[in-house]
């Protein structure tokens, strides 16, 4: 009976059993990607970036940043596909198109509603969609819908379709009547079946499994399994598990597992022969066991779409959890011993066995408590075939999953053994208080001593060469101990007069059979000849002097080591010693009390705050995934948010570079331009880093971010080029990516102002010239006025002191005319007096004459008056007057003689009489004329020189002067 029990629910056991390992499940609610509940189907594209057939509209995702697209009616998106020419075909509710990128970078909606006949417009839902031979085939439920160059071909379903797909090359349609029915000629065939077999149930997936066959799955009767026209039922222990959860959806995971998808208990990982490798469902961290559709993405994480959100697992991560059933426990210690794993808790210790595998977090089973080992467990330690525990409560040896107490001191952090070669003879234990000595006898560790004089908690404790001891407290310093030959111990204090750069956080480790202490300032070493620490050559040139506490050697020599709360390796498998971080389990690591168990290269133990983590460090550093890095949209932000680009540049799978001209032009008005990125890396995001650089700004790059967006405000105009490129954390860089785009100056600042400037600077250049032509001819003319000024005053200066020059020139002139003229007067008078007198004579000798007798005597006196009546005398006298005339009035005589050649010299004599202004008695004397004759020549010298009786004859003769 017993045996038939166990027969019975053996299978379930097994069943019910999952890996101890699971990868990470990532879960996004309806907030995080902002659409409707239900997600139906999944694609993607080449580049990447994963399209979701939403209950409000085709959902896209590139692993940071979510877009939704509603359809014209607000309908269900029930499938997608992306074909070959680039169109994301859809289908929904009475609808079915396509969505394909606009100039913008955004994808637009094309109906193919309008291209349907009339009978074939009433649709209900499209649940499938295929592409096959360069046609694409729409599926719902009463009709599929070939479409060709634009034109619809309509196949009535016998009863109704329940599925549409394609396997290796052939279209395959399932018919709840009909059966099976594969496509050829445009005709659907059922398929050729050597064991008729109905397949009842509604089909959710066909895909080949092993070499020549292919699974099918269905909602309501499992799964089948098509070979060389047989078709036979999928064997299985778990075939009433898959009829009882109801496969929704399947997927090939590779050619060995696939994953079925079903509507009650999440997901099942099984492999070609039957077996359940893995199961997920909320237990394991789903958001719900409801799962509508399932993919298989190019870095091999499976995404699930569910009834309420989307789910991922990152299904091909080297990074695995492993949490003890029912647990919520911290991990502090993990050991693999007799073929089992051991995990240490704040609970107690658990144990399950590992099956012979590379990758330990595929073993399946169950974790069991250890007996006797509830409570805090510190410590896992092999020595000498021993596992060892340090337990809160004391020492103790495991085995046969049970504990048994060696020593009740309490809280042993550690065991090391005194001795590198087997066996150890003696064993040092740190605990709470000291050091505890154990020795190895008869294959028992039996309590030796306590070391003496030392009670400090030694957490942290190794053995030298020479079999000194080396302890460390995070907050007193390091501690030497030596033995000495009497079997006492000297106790040597470190701190910072020794070299360390603190008393707090000093770490002490042998690593690659050194004693080193980690530090707040990186990494010591002791210099056993001056007596102090010093900085690590080989570490710091590694790591330099950021702080480390933590380190762990593995059998590699590679060395582990925690920084902050990131977890690093220093791998020295290569030539050159290379650090690799893992940021994936940053913050993930139970802080201050790291435990990393590195039992071989796939199989990294370590503690968290919640569990343990498995690391397959040998696939880890190999997978080197394709970094796709695109540029997700540009925003351009004044007063309100303005959408640029949409992401693609090109159909949804060529390769997004922007062409020339796409460069987008951007007014001077936008005070802001956002641009973001992103790299279609899930699940990982927190293992990439960007950097970037606007060139036409500045062209050197930005330090390495996790940032996947960058805001630039108050670009100037110009032509600018955005770039950015992407790495992770093993130090591949993808290729660099740009947007280009273009600021446009406001219109004072376009060509045509600029033109406009010039112009307007060469007419102010030509003005201003003008104007200061016209200044200087101004000034020119001023200058010159004022010269003429200052000459004119200078003339006139000279004119005055000319005119007065003149005026006294004149003046002596006048004088000397005067004087002459007084001269000439008195020599006319004298003349005058002369004639006078010679008259007077000749009257008195005339009167003596008349009174003389004497003939002799009258005779003498008549010559006497014959004398002085002779005219030489007085034409000698005038001829000298007409000289010194002429002399004196610019010979006068002379100008009248030349405008008067008849002029008579009487009258020449009157005329220079009457020039002198002589009276007419004065005139009388001298011509010896009465006065009466004086005035007849007068007239007559008038009359001669043809001067009216109006005019003036002195006037006339004063101007008279020699022609020049």
């Amino acid at each position: 009976m017993k045996k038939l029990l166990l027969l019975i629910f053996f299978p379930l056991k097994i069943f019910s059993q999952n890996t101890i390992g699971l990868p990470d499940v990532i879960n996004y609610t309806k907030q995080h990607y902002g659409g409707g509940l239900q997600n139906w189907d999944i694609k993607q594209d080449k580049n990447g970036i994963l399209y979701f057939a939403n209950n409000e509209g085709l959902l896209t995702f590139d692993g940071k940043y979510w877009h939704l697209y509603p359809l014209p009616n607000k309908t269900i998106v029930r499938s997608v596909l992306i074909a070959n020419n680039g169109n994301i075909y859809v289908g929904g509710q009475d609808e079915l198109g396509y969505f394909t990128p606009g100039t913008n970078g955004i994808l637009n909606y094309h109906s193919l509603v309008p291209l349907l006949p009339t009978k074939g417009k009433s649709l209900a839902d499209i649940w499938d969609i295929v592409a096959f031979n360069n046609d694409i085939f729409f599926r719902a439920t009463s009709k599929i819908l070939q479409l060709t160059n634009n034109s619809f071909a309509i196949y009535d379903a016998p009863t109704e379709w329940s599925y549409l797909g394609i396997c290796n090359g052939t279209l395959y349609a399932h018919d709840y009547t009909a059966g099976i029915l594969t496509f050829s000629n445009k005709v659907w065939k059922p398929l050729t079946i050597e064991q008729p077999f109905a397949v009842t149930g509604p089909v959710t997936a066909i895909f080949s499994i092993g070499i020549d066959s292919i699974l099918i799955t269905t909602i309501k009767d499992g799964m089948y399994v098509l070979t060389k026209n047989v078709l036979t039922r999928f064997i299985s222990i778990a075939n009433q598990t898959f009829i009882n959860d109801r496969i929704y959806a399947a997927t090939p995971i590779d050619e060995h597992w696939f994953a079925v998808a079903t509507s009650n208990k999440g997901i099942y990982i099984v492999d070609i022969q039957g077996n359940i490798v893995q199961s997920f469902s909320a237990m394991e961290g789903l958001q719900n066991n409801n799962v509508l559709s399932i993919f298989l993405d190019a870095q091999h994480n499976l995404w699930l779409g569910l009834d309420n959100g989307i789910d991922v697992i990152a299904y091909n991560s080297a990074i695995k959890k492993i949490k003890p059933l029912g647990l919520e426990g911290s991990g502090y210690a993990a050991i693999v011993n007799n073929n089992q794993l051991f995990t240490g808790t704040p609970n107690g210790l658990y144990s399950v066995p590992l099956q012979p595998m590379l990758d330990f977090s595929f073993s399946k089973g169950n974790f069991i408590p250890v007996n006797n080992a509830k409570g805090q467990v510190w410590n896992l330690t092999e020595v000498n075939n021993h596992l060892l525990m340090g337990h809160h409560e004391g020492a103790f040896a495991i085995k046969n999953n049970t504990a048994t107490l060696i020593n009740t001191n309490k809280g042993y952090w550690n065991f090391i053994a005194t001795s590198s070669v087997y066996p150890s003879p003696q064993l040092i234990a740190g605990n709470y208080n000291g050091l505890q000595y154990f020795n190895y006898i008869n294959q028992q560790f039996i309590t030796a001593y306590t070391l003496p004089n030392f009670n400090e908690s030694s957490r942290f404790v190794v053995i030298d060469k020479e079999n000194n001891t080396w302890i460390s407290h995070p907050y007193h310093g390091v501690y030497l101990i030596t033995a000495n030959k009497d079997g006492s111990f000297t106790t040597t204090t470190f701190s910072q007069k020794e070299g360390l750069p603190s008393t707090l956080a000093n770490y002490v480790f042998k690593i690659k059979n050194e004693v080193v202490v980690a530090t707040e300032k990186g990494i010591y070493s002791y210099n056993n000849v001056k007596k102090i620490f010093e900085p690590n050559e080989v570490y710091t040139k590694i790591l330099g002097n950021q702080s480390i506490r933590y380190l762990k050697e593995d059998a590699e020599g590679n060395v582990w080591f925690i920084h902050e709360k990131m977890l690093g390796i220093i791998d020295f498998t290569n030539k050159q010693p290379t650090i690799i971080y893992i940021p994936e389990l940053s913050g993930k690591l139970l802080s201050g009390f790291e435990c990393i168990y590195p039992y071989n290269q796939h199989n990294i133990f370590l503690g968290g705050e919640k569990g343990f983590f498995h690391i397959n460090y040998a696939k880890y550093k190999n997978t080197v995934p394709n970094l796709q890095l695109q540029i997700r949209s540009v925003h351009i932000i004044n007063e309100k948010d303005s959408l640029l680009f949409g992401g693609y540049f090109k159909p949804v799978n060529e390769a997004q570079i922007q062409s020339k001209e796409n460069n987008y032009n951007i007014h001077h008005s936008f005070t802001t331009i956002r641009i973001q990125y992103s790299a279609a890396m899930y699940g990982t995001q927190g293992n990439v880093e960007y950097s970037y650089r606007l060139k036409g700004l500045n062209d050197y790059w930005s330090e390495w971010t996790d940032r996947t967006e960058k805001e630039f405000t108050n670009l100037p105009a110009g032509n600018f080029i955005f770039e950015v490129k992407v790495r992770n954390n093993l130090g591949n860089e993808s290729a660099v990516v740009n947007y280009a785009f273009t600021i446009l100056p406001p219109w004072y600042k376009t060509i045509w102002a600029t033109i406009f400037y010039l112009l307007l600077f060469g007419i102010g250049l030509f003005s201003i010239f003008k104007w200061q032509q016209q200044k200087f001819n101004t000034q020119q003319l001023k200058y010159e006025a004022e010269q003429k000024q200052l000459q004119y005053i200078h003339e006139l200066e000279l004119s005055k002191t000319e005119s007065e020059l003149i005026t006294v020139n004149n003046a002596k002139l006048e004088a000397d005319l005067n004087f002459k003229n007084s001269e000439l007067a008195s020599s006319a008078m004298h003349l005058v007096k002369k004639g006078e007198l010679l008259a007077k004579l000749k009257a008195e000798l005339t009167h003596i004459m008349k009174g003389l007798d004497n003939v002799t005597a009258v005779a003498e006196i008549k010559k006497m008056i014959k004398a002085l009546s002779e005219d030489d005398n007085m034409d000698k006298e005038w001829d000298n007057f007409s000289k010194h005339f002429d002399k004196v009035h610019s010979d006068f005589l002379i100008a009248l003689k030349e405008l008067h050649p008849t002029i008579t010299p009487n009258e020449m004599k009157l005329s220079a009489y009457l020039r002198m202004n002589l009276s007419t008695k004065e005139i009388a004397q001298l011509m010896n004329i009465s006065v009466r004759g004086v005035e007849i020549s007068r007239y007559r010298l008038r009359k001669k020189l043809l001067i009216p009786t109006e005019d003036s004859l002195f006037d006339y003769l004063i101007t008279i002067q020699v022609k020049q």
